[in-house]
């Protein structure tokens, strides 16, 4: 259940709805969102959980739009480093990311995410710092 964002005047990229990206929440103050996933089945590795890659773009696609609303979509994030840690092991289902916006600079922003299971427990975390660019120099 998507709510209205600035993020409307886009068209979803494909890796987002690859992963069954859906805004929950938005505060443009603060730079939170709350974002929901769908890990599916396909994303499992060897033993039957959810590949660090894919947990690692549900983390970046919150860190992204997190700025994004932040800025009224005046600003693009490229993101240039991404650290994560993986707390837990994910299964296929519902994941819901958290993101807020820590500082933007002029040129460079942080931020971080957590990405939890249905359950509320904490499977993934993640810091970024990003290049800022002028939403229309950055989005052709």
């Amino acid at each position: 259940m998507s709510i209205p964002t600035i993020l409307d005047r886009f068209p979803t990229p494909p890796c987002a709805k690859l992963l069954g990206l859906d805004i929950l929440e938005a505060e443009r103050d603060g730079g939170r969102v709350k974002i929901a996933f769908t890990a599916k089945p396909e994303f499992r590795n060897a033993a039957g959980n959810v590949q660090g890659g894919f947990l690692s773009a549900m983390l970046d696609d919150c860190m992204g739009p997190a700025v994004l609303i932040a800025t009224d979509a005046r600003i693009y994030p490229s993101t240039i480093d991404l650290n994560v840690q993986y707390l837990a092991p994910a299964k296929p289902g519902r994941l819901i990311g958290k993101a807020r916006v820590v500082q933007l600079g002029k040129t460079i922003g942080f931020v971080e995410a957590e990405l939890a299971d249905a359950d509320g427990k904490t499977l993934a975390r993640a810091t970024a710092s990003l290049r800022l660019s002028a939403i229309q120099k950055a989005v052709a």
